[in-house]
């Protein structure tokens, strides 16, 4: 850890002398602490420059996240200690989820509760797999006895796939029927396997399932293809509502829709609840009640 964190300084700086100044300790001592590092990785850091050390392109990556693990340390300490300060809450989140629904609406859950800061970290495997770092996470699922062994489940947003596209797309192309759909490029996304099959099934078409295609491998990507007027996808409701409300994307077939797995809010029952995260989840599952509400 005293390698590291001298490596960290040293790398930020671009200088052995302002992180010995920094930290304390002699140039020779940064020297040394360099040097266990390199020795430990099998890998230079360093290369001299005139009279300066520089850091490597390999350096200024690894920098780059133990810069980022030190921050979730500092962050993970504030969290646990110091009671009298502003509460960070970690929550842990699928990529898509986190940018299309949760990060818009996260000042309404700021305004009524001030003293807690949400510090969001975004997940984007195919598996979702849940480590630690985090007090609440938020994972497909459902809430059943026995899907979450070790943790306390709340459900938090019910989902149904629908048609995608750009307005613009749609004024040069459009679709008002499923028939329309032929002949498009369909974009899919590696993470929603099935998504266009489901959908194409519903809409009595399944016979385009092998039509011409483009995959990615998220479907954050995806969705901003669709918008980009690439091609048409298969896109979650609620999650898109922002998008549709602004004008960004459309749903040329509303009425032909798809139900997929919602998702859960997770609480480990090895950790003794807060006041925060009880309030944070409170708050997700209210969302969910106003927004099945609305669409009523």
């Amino acid at each position: 850890m005293n390698a590291l964190r001298v490596f960290d300084i040293a790398a930020r700086s671009g200088s052995y002398a302002q992180a010995a100044s920094e930290l304390g300790l002699t140039h020779g001592a940064v020297s040394r602490q360099i040097a266990t590092l390199e020795a430990w990785l099998g890998q230079r850091l360093f290369a001299r420059s005139g009279r300066r050390m520089v850091a490597t392109p390999l350096a200024r990556a690894f920098a780059a996240e133990v810069g980022l693990s030190f921050d979730r340390i500092t962050a993970a300490a504030e969290a646990c200690g110091r009671l009298e300060a502003r509460r960070i809450l970690r929550v842990s989140a699928p990529t898509s989820f986190a940018m299309r629904w949760l990060i818009p609406r996260l000042d309404t859950f700021h305004r009524d509760h001030l003293g807690v800061e949400v510090a969001v970290t975004t997940v984007t495997t195919v598996r979702d797999e849940l480590r630690g770092g985090f007090d609440v996470a938020i994972r497909r699922g459902s809430a059943g006895t026995g899907t979450w062994p070790d943790y306390r489940a709340t459900p938090i947003l019910d989902e149904r796939n629908v048609l995608i596209m750009s307005p613009a797309l749609f004024a040069r192309r459009p679709i008002r029927s499923p028939s329309d759909v032929e002949g498009h490029l369909l974009l899919a996304s590696e993470t929603r396997a099935g998504d266009w099959a489901d959908w194409l099934e519903e809409a009595g078409m399944p016979h385009l399932a092998g039509a011409r295609r483009q995959v990615f491998d998220h479907f954050f990507i995806t969705r901003q293809a669709v918008e980009d007027g690439l091609g048409i996808g298969v896109g979650p409701l609620p999650m898109l509502d922002i998008d549709i409300g602004s004008g960004r994307l459309m749903t040329p077939l509303p009425d032909i829709s798809v139900r997929r797995t919602g998702y859960v809010a997770l609480e480990s029952l090895d950790v003794e609840r807060t006041t925060a995260t009880s309030g944070f989840v409170a708050w997700l599952a209210a969302e969910r009640k106003r927004h099945s509400e609305e669409s009523r």
